[in-house]
């Protein structure tokens, strides 16, 4: 057998098994583990390094806009770890938190070799708590699927993290004891009322520049337009409009990140019996981010079960010391550890002019 034909075989099994265990773990997503943390813990997580990102071609480093870091596959021996479906990291890209949709929350350094992740340490998980300081107990209430850090550190700052199924959006504070429980929730526009339970708001953010910075901005999974686009808002004023991504197919906005130039990051995902799972990551310029716009933007990267990704829900980033924007995107494993991992992936965003218009698709 040539060594072609044994790399389409790895592909092909390790599709198989992604396509099992996404099909399973949507399907069964209404019934997560009830293992949320109910105090605050130090946890071990251990990191294989993925050290290609195509599983065909180890040299290659270029992904559409993007040049490949590294990622890791994660774990821990902790119940409470995986789910995780909403991203943040710390402006110097030092510090991560990610929460889960069973209702936890995770706040580790990443470990650097040069400029290629390699572990993580000093991780700490605890739980999301009510406005009253309690755990959350019902399994509607703690479904966590983005969060965003508004301003400060994720040692001293300000968070938003947004829920489905009992849908609603909320200020948190976090500081080294972690994150305190809600000090209140937002108000969701009226159209929220049509999403359905397990597809509520699945990215939040704040523009962080342009003519709209400081607004809110946040997407649902699967709310579309007569034109079978996502639709999201963004808050102008205090008042939420309408917006619209012409993705050009069956895909759902699985998180968002603003840029500090006023243009957003928009992480996509698309999934198919016959073709398993897909990520794609699109960049929304400042000049197309307006109310009741429908944007394109332009895609930066596509990416297949041909390349190591898994269930990508999560999306941040941040610059390193010579300036360059790098991307950083962690998966959902649906608490199916046989069959999903829980992947952290990195990327450099280099040679996209972020001020030019006319974006293409």
């Amino acid at each position: 057998m040539t060594v072609k034909a044994i790399l389409l075989r790895r592909i092909l099994a390790a599709s198989v098994c992604t396509v099992l265990a996404i099909a399973g773990g949507l399907a069964l997503a209404q019934a997560k583990p009830f293992s949320n943390a109910t105090t605050v813990d130090d946890i071990t997580v251990t990191a294989r390094p993925i050290t290609s990102f195509d599983r065909g071609d180890s040299h290659r480093r270029r992904f559409g806009k993007l040049t490949w870091r590294g990622g890791l596959v994660l774990n821990s021996r902790s119940p409470h770890f995986g789910g995780w479906s909403g991203l943040a990291v710390d402006a110097d890209g030092k510090r991560i938190l990610a929460v889960s949709d069973a209702g936890t929350w995770m706040r580790a350094d990443i470990v650097y070799d040069g400029d290629q992740p390699v572990g993580l340490a000093a991780a700490r998980i605890g739980p999301l708590r009510t406005r009253a300081g309690e755990a959350l107990s019902r399994d509607r209430d703690r479904d966590a699927e983005a969060v965003a850090l508004v301003n400060g550190t994720l040692m001293d700052g300000e968070l938003l993290i947004a829920f489905e199924r009992n849908h609603r959006i909320g200020r948190f504070a976090i500081g080294p004891d972690g994150v305190a429980p809600p000090a209140r929730y937002l108000s969701l526009p009226a159209a929220a009322k049509k999403m359905r339970s397990n597809k509520g708001v699945e990215a939040v953010s704040v523009l962080r520049g342009g003519p709209y910075k400081g607004s809110l901005v946040a997407f649902p999974e699967r709310l579309r337009s007569r034109a079978g686009n996502p639709v999201g808002w963004l808050w102008v004023k205090g008042r939420p409009q309408e917006v619209e991504i012409a993705t050009g197919g069956d895909y759902d906005v699985t998180d968002i990140e603003p840029l500090s130039d006023g243009s957003l990051l928009v992480l996509e995902r698309r999934y198919r019996r016959d073709e398993g799972v897909k990520a794609r990551l699109r960049l929304i310029r400042q000049d197309e981010l307006r109310p009741g716009a429908r944007m394109r933007g332009e895609v930066l990267l596509d990416a297949t079960m041909a390349q190591e990704i898994d269930n990508m829900e999560g999306l941040a980033a941040h610059k390193d010391a010579s300036g360059k924007i790098v991307v950083t995107l962690i998966s959902d494993d649906n608490f199916n550890r046989f069959l999903q991992r829980t992947v952290l992936l990195q990327f450099s965003l280099d040679g996209v002019d972020l001020a030019s218009a006319g974006a293409q698709h």
